[in-house]
């Protein structure tokens, strides 16, 4: 009845009376809305001192923080930006990123980070596909981004960002050029405006590998909960500190540790990039509680000259993500940051933390983006395991069919809960066959076990179809790990073979200062492996491709090596 009501008063009703169906609008709005621009707000009002952000050597409260976000929504707004236009973000890890992104937020306007290790001509691709209405730009980064902004003529305003402070040349003439400085306003009240539960918070765009990347919907209310229940499973509050290195453009860092930090009052100090010295220092320096990086970062800080001299006794835990870690990394690590009485040196007197768990995030953009969490306690019990569903999200693995397959039985895991995705951005056959059969698709295989914990067995599309059997790449990878302590890296991928269709073929980088031989390698495989998964061919390399996050790009391996065959 409400509803009938105000549409008949609205339906030719006077001036006065749609302001004030428009002010009761607003003020439920406000009232009972999800919006992650609020969780700020709400942190900010109940701990106003508290260190928010830590960026070299600005650092602001939660306070100081609200009220620039708070300026810069204004100033947005006064350059006529609202409810559902986009507005692109090319930054590193700054407080301006962060500080755009929840600015954005509060207007309901969608924030579309850009990934800095794509081509220009990603780049104008997102630009245009997103309808990007204007773009932040720091200053290291104009000359890059301008041969994009060039190609795209709907992007009229350019905002420039500090950055690292190096100075811009390149400007497209016919755009509006500020800095963020000249776009904050005066007004540092909170911006008054309607935006739903559902509304974009932003267009994450997911890695393409043969085409340009698709664009994942992200809604309020999809990261609100996800970070809620992030911060739930691990344990976070407003005692801890966590180190942001990861690349915030990226949904792992901004989404499952910025986000959640904000929303429990803790402090969040960036790091533009991982530096193992670095980031040792700033964990004993600070009293960091809570690190999150890639297997790699934590072996490099394990090996660095300064580890033992170091007190981590304050890290709580430290998350890693991407994939499991091999079995004598993830004991290595246990031993160095997590038990430091048996890692020995100056650690036992107080260097590693006593209390330090691992644990593994896994998810994807499409589910905002943590959907199981591989817990401390499974470790060393589940070693390989990718964990428990989060709270909030329901998984289950699907056969062919779309029907339901019982524990142990393999199949696509499939996803369903309010975290996932709106949908691919004007691309509904995407979204239709991602949700197909009611369920979110990962394109991942798995299983559960008895017990049940989440196993990883391999991407769909990763999967090696070899003389008519399917092998999982990933048991591929364990195995050449556990055969040889002198490998340092491995991946496995299929190339084309005239007897095979795919063959199985690693590609291997040795550990710094070792050497490996080919054949040796593969005899100790035959001890390990049925004969059909033992790779038909192992190729030695320096270093393999990756992204911008440090993912290794089986793509681009498989293109590297397709002729290694022919012949």
């Amino acid at each position: 009845m409400h509803d009938d009501t105000g549409a008949r008063v609205a339906f030719g009703a006077s001036d006065a009376a749609k302001a004030t169906l428009a002010a009761e609008e607003l003020a439920d709005n406000l009232i009972h809305r999800v919006n992650v621009g609020d969780s700020l707000t709400r942190t900010a009002a109940a701990r106003p001192a508290q260190i928010a952000v830590v960026d070299g050597e600005r650092r602001w409260t939660y306070a100081e923080f609200n009220a620039w976000v708070n300026r810069l929504a204004h100033g947005l707004a006064g350059r006529g930006y609202a409810r559902g236009d986009a507005l692109g973000l090319a930054s590193g890890n700054s407080a301006e990123f962060l500080a755009v992104y929840y600015a954005c937020a509060k207007l309901g306007v969608v924030c579309v980070p850009i990934n800095l290790g794509w081509r220009p001509d990603e780049v104008a691709y997102v630009l245009g596909h997103s309808g990007a209405r204007g773009i932040v730009v720091e200053t290291q980064l104009v000359a890059v981004m301008s041969e994009a902004i060039t190609k795209v003529s709907d992007v009229a305003d350019v905002f420039l960002a500090p950055g690292t402070g190096l100075q811009y040349t390149a400007q497209p003439a016919d755009r509006l050029w500020s800095t963020l400085g000249q776009l904050e306003s005066e007004v540092d009240a909170e911006p008054q405006c309607v935006v739903g539960d559902r509304d974009a918070l932003s267009y994450l765009y997911t890695s393409g590998t043969t085409s340009f990347p698709k664009g994942v919907v992200g809604s309020h209310l999809a990261a609100y909960l996800e970070s809620t229940s992030s911060a739930l499973d691990s344990g976070w509050n407003a005692s801890d500190r966590f180190v942001a290195m990861m690349p915030m453009f990226h949904t792992a860092q901004l989404n499952a540790f910025c986000t959640p930090a904000v929303l429990v009052g803790a402090t969040i100090h960036l790091l533009r990039a991982f530096d193992p010295a670095v980031l040792l220092e700033l964990v004993e320096r600070e009293r960091i509680t809570q690190v999150f990086g890639l297997p790699t970062m934590y072996r490099a800080m394990l090996d660095h000259p300064s580890f033992g001299e170091r007190d981590l006794s304050s890290l709580r835990r430290a998350v890693y993500a991407m994939a499991p870690m091999p079995d004598e990394l993830i004991r290595a690590c246990l031993d160095g940051f997590g038990r430091g009485t048996e890692a020995g040196g100056a650690r036992g007197a107080g260097g590693a933390g006593e209390h330090c768990d691992f644990a593994l995030l896994f998810g994807q953009t499409e589910m905002s983006p943590v959907t199981t969490l591989f817990r401390p306690e499974h470790q060393l019990s589940y070693i390989g395991a990718v964990g428990t569903p989060i709270t909030g999200v329901q998984v289950a693995i699907m056969g062919p069919d779309g029907e339901l397959l019982p524990t142990g039985e393999q199949g696509e895991i499939v996803y369903r809960g309010p975290s996932t995705m709106n949908g691919y951005l004007h691309n509904p056959g995407a979204t239709a066959e991602a949700f197909a059969h009611g369920w979110f698709h990962s394109g991942d295989v798995g299983r559960f076990d008895d017990d049940g914990v989440l196993w990883f067995a391999d991407r769909y599309k990763d999967v090696i179809k070899t003389g008519g059997e399917n092998v999982a790449s990933i048991e591929v990878e364990k195995a050449v790990y556990a055969a040889d302590e002198r490998v340092g890296e491995v991946v496995v991928v299929g190339l084309p073979h005239e007897r095979w269709s795919e063959a199985i073929t690693a590609v291997v980088v040795p550990k710094p200062g070792e050497t490996l031989d080919e054949a040796e390698l593969i005899a100790k495989l035959k001890a390990r492996l049925d004969g059909y998964k033992v790779p038909k061919s192992v190729i030695i390399t320096d270093e393999l491709p990756r992204t911008s996050t440090g993912k290794i790009q089986k793509n681009v391996v498989r293109e590297r090596h397709a002729t290694h065959y022919e012949g």
